[in-house]
């Protein structure tokens, strides 16, 4: 166990290490506050602000759609079905197999989905693909939580005579930091993920001014910056990196902040 664990520590500095050494010299205050300038992909002048905002949009538009499906879908099956439901077996079943399923699959058939709405590459097609792939795993993260709970909570709040919805509000503050490191979990895979927004979300240089509006992401915008073969340009592919892997350790730190705040509350 000890060295499976030193075999791991050690892929993780490595990676880490390869992606500072490479980015760090390249990262500039440029690359965070300007567009892609004329000629940028050849190593002239912009940065990565388009990409780093466009993250930011579709994330937390799929995160907003996430949270409104999967907080009532889980409380149903765990509340208003009997404790041994087939229905809410049959639900488990299928997020775990929606949860399996590759990227590029919800990629593809968010791309087909807005052939047939007629919707084009855009940020709202990139929220919506996002939203169904970090979908799932919000699900059974929030699920799983709540099926650790002590079922007196919910009993004793019946015999006092509170109605099922009021039974809910007390029962989610109780699993606010479930909810949290769900919205965790959910960050980690869709903020990084390439290929699900790589025919729904578009690309542009520009920042996206509505929903209709193609946007760039630091996971397109690395793979875009590899392939170039020019040094310079590489480089900052590195140094992309290096700001998306800052982005998800903030939002990671403030999650776990948040999440342990609200652990001082529950019962």
């Amino acid at each position: 166990m000890i060295l499976t664990a030193m075999i791991i520590l050690g892929v993780l500095v490595y990676i880490i290490g390869t992606v500072f050494y490479r980015g760090l010299p390249a990262l500039t205050l440029d690359m965070v506050t300007k567009v892609p300038g004329g000629g940028f992909y050849l190593g002239k002048e912009g940065g990565v602000l388009n990409a780093i905002i466009g993250s930011l949009y579709i994330i937390f538009g799929a995160l907003a759609i996430s949270t409104v499906i999967s907080v009532p879908l889980v409380m149903y099956i765990n509340f208003y079905l009997p404790a041994k439901s087939l229905f809410a077996s049959i639900i488990r079943f299928s997020l775990d197999i929606l949860f399996g399923v590759p990227s590029i699959v919800y990629g593809a058939f968010g791309f087909a989905l807005m052939i047939y709405l007629g919707i084009r590459a855009s940020l709202l097609g990139g929220i919506i693909t996002v939203a169904m792939l970090i979908m799932p795993l919000m699900m059974r993260s929030l699920d799983e939580v709540t099926r650790l709970l002590s079922r007196d909570l919910p009993d004793a709040l019946l015999s006092l005579g509170a109605t099922k919805y009021e039974m809910i509000k007390v029962i989610l503050k109780q699993l606010i930091p479930g909810l949290i490191t769900a919205i965790l979990l959910a960050i980690g895979r869709g903020i990084g993920d390439a290929a699900t927004v790589l025919f729904t979300a578009g690309y542009t240089d520009n920042i996206p001014d509505s929903l209709s509006s193609p946007a760039a992401t630091l996971p397109l915008s690395i793979f875009f910056q590899l392939g170039s073969p020019v040094e310079e340009v590489q480089n900052r592919a590195y140094a992309s990196a290096i700001i998306l892997t800052v982005m998800i350790l903030i939002l990671s730190f403030s999650a776990r902040y948040f999440s342990s705040k609200f652990s001082k509350h529950k019962i």
